[in-house]
């Protein structure tokens, strides 16, 4: 194992790393010992030996003097809400998410630590990310980068309607209260309600080409058609909680006609639209702006 990047003699820059986690205690080995701040580890039920690979790195820091590494472990599966659990138990202002797969590169979270307290209606931050082996910029980044959402002069890049988790340093504070990720979509696309619910509340998103990630996608991912089915029913299910009920049921028809992919998408979705009925709040007339710049 090499060793960790970080050094006891500098301080850790006011960000908690939270990362959930599920059977992939192999990943964590190697990625986990990278993060150069304070880490949170939330374990949704693993059983193949995560927990072993959390202490390990846990004790490792602890004779460092490296930034703490602690967990928790609600002893099943929550999907992305787990990570909800990890920004409670961050005892910083910021919090940047990875996951097991992921890291932030040298000097990242520092260099967003600053840009945090630059620009204070910033609430969440969508970083540079270099994906796999060959470092290659997710198009995810060249979209947002384009500025296809416009710019405000008090946010330190362009707007986005979107972003990675594991690529992502959001204020904690307006992260809480706007109510984390939730049960409805549980995994996959979870973070489209978030961005919609900080926009309405005035917060600014922005994205900020200078703060780096890595993400190396772990060989156990679910197949590209699984993941392409679950994004499918999740987008239709943050139609009903969030977007005007003319736009969820044509997205959701459209879906079912439309047969393959969307049609099993939807009809996945469909008995969870009672409970994005339960979650629903009022549109917001600056997200429904936002998005008719693509139709």
């Amino acid at each position: 194992m090499p060793a960790a990047p970080h050094a006891a003699q500098h301080a850790p820059p006011p960000v908690t790393v939270v990362v959930a986690t599920r059977d992939r205690a192999a990943d964590l080995r190697r990625t986990l010992p990278r993060h150069e701040a304070e880490v949170v580890v939330v374990d949704n039920g693993s059983t193949d030996g995560t927990a072993t690979v959390v202490g390990e790195e846990a004790a490792r820091r602890r004779a460092a003097g490296a930034p703490e590494l602690r967990s928790v472990r609600p002893g099943r599966n929550l999907g992305a809400t787990a990570r909800n659990l990890g920004v409670r138990a961050a005892r910083t202002p910021l919090v940047a998410f990875a996951d097991d797969d992921s890291w932030w590169a040298p000097g990242a979270l520092a260099r967003a630590a600053r840009v945090f307290e630059q620009h204070p209606r910033l609430a969440l931050l969508a970083a540079r990310t270099l994906v796999g082996p060959a470092e290659e910029l997710d198009p995810v980044c060249t979209d947002m980068a384009s500025a296809p959402w416009g710019r405000d002069p008090d946010l330190p890049g362009p707007h986005v309607m979107g972003f990675v988790a594991c690529a992502t340093v959001v204020r904690r504070e307006a992260f809480l209260a706007t109510g984390g990720f939730d049960r409805v979509v549980h995994f996959g696309g979870e973070e489209e309600r978030v961005t919609y619910d900080l926009l309405a509340a005035g917060w600014g998103l922005a994205y900020v080409d200078d703060v780096v990630a890595h993400h190396h996608p772990s060989p156990s991912r679910g197949t590209a058609q699984s993941r392409r089915q679950l994004l499918q029913r999740n987008a239709l299910l943050t139609a009903w909680m969030r977007r005007p009920v003319r736009v969820a049921a044509v997205r959701t028809v459209r879906a079912l006609v439309a047969g393959g992919e969307p049609r099993h998408g939807a009809l996945a979705a469909v008995p969870r639209v009672p409970a994005a009925l339960r979650e629903r709040r009022g549109t917001s007339r600056l997200v429904e702006e936002r998005l008719s710049v693509r139709g």
